[in-house]
């Protein structure tokens, strides 16, 4: 089979033949429809689970994917041959991913039943993004009315998040780079937008929201920049970055709660976004489209922090 795989650390990502990996026991084996693209997957290339996990080598990348049931190991009793299923697929050992045309996962990992609402490939950009909005979400326990900025709404999290906000009835500020972004993102439901090309993301909101807002949901952001969009939340607010700048110090000092934020994958929330999707409340955006052999140049693409929006790896 055709994968995208390193045959070390740090090593630039090739496309390889490589077996088709065998079923085990408590795994499905699944014909991989579209892997969803994120920075966390050259990360690992990088070695950011070194000695926290296992690795195999040659390692396919890819923790996200959908596709096609074509065999359940032994003790599987939630799927079976031909089921349509999507989710995250890293799992231990680091290196059976999902940019191949066939993965091995773990019944136990967050995989379920993929939307029926929409194909394969779209569905494969869901899980992550989609979990990680909202759970966040979830954890900053803003109520309806409240106000929420978004830093990064336009990318696949910020999209899901601005819409999940508005179905909650929450005021989403959604920062973006352009005139049609912002039309793009008010269409999901963002009541205000700043685009923060045109000076400071900070002073913009100021004088729009002088009194100050409830909530904060950066996704993108430096050190110096999160700490200057935080003085924008009120007392007793909440800040939050899936980017790991946070200064647990300065926000105590501000009284906010919130913080580094990680999403931890489950089976709960992907079905519940599975139920928002198939009723159609929930859109999924997809950015770009690509097959195997465009792969290694859309990482060093996105490791030079030029990717735009949420890439999707077709198999076919």
């Amino acid at each position: 089979m055709k994968a995208v795989a390193v045959s070390k650390f740090r090593d630039t990502p090739q496309v390889m033949e490589l077996p088709q990996p065998a079923v085990r026991a408590g795994m499905i084996l699944i014909r991989v429809a579209a892997a969803g693209m994120n920075p966390f997957d050259w990360k690992m290339v990088d070695g950011i689970m070194d000695g926290h996990m296992p690795h195999q080598f040659p390692l396919i990348m890819g923790v996200e994917g959908a596709g096609t049931v074509v065999a359940a190991g032994e003790g599987v009793t939630r799927f079976k041959e031909g089921d349509k299923v999507y989710g995250q697929f890293i799992h231990s050992p680091i290196g059976e991913g999902a940019y191949a045309e066939y993965a091995i996962v773990p019944e136990s990992n967050a995989i379920s039943a993929a939307p029926k609402s929409i194909d394969l490939t779209t569905a494969a950009a869901v899980p992550n993004a989609g979990m990680t909005a909202l759970q966040a979400l979830e954890h900053a326990g803003l109520k309806k009315g409240q106000t929420l900025l978004i830093v990064g709404a336009t990318g696949g999290v910020g999209s899901f998040a601005t819409q999940l906000a508005a179905l909650q009835g929450i005021q989403v500020i959604a920062t973006v780079s352009s005139d049609a972004a912002a039309q793009r993102i008010q269409q999901l439901g963002a009541v205000t937008t700043v685009n923060y090309k045109t000076g400071s993301i900070a002073e913009q909101v100021k004088q729009t929201y002088p009194d100050g807002i409830d909530g904060l949901m950066d996704l993108m952001s430096k050190k110096d920049a999160f700490a200057a969009n935080t003085a924008l939340v009120k007392n007793g607010g909440v800040a939050l970055t899936t980017a790991f700048v946070a200064d647990d110090v300065l926000l105590k000092e501000r009284n906010l709660r919130g913080g580094n934020f990680e999403v931890k994958g489950n089976l709960t929330s992907l079905d519940q976004l599975t139920q928002l999707i198939d009723d159609g409340k929930l859109q999924v955006p997809v950015g770009h489209t690509i097959n195997l052999q465009e792969v290694p140049a859309a990482i060093e693409k996105s490791r030079a922090g030029h990717a735009t929006g949420k890439t999707i790896i077709t198999m076919e």
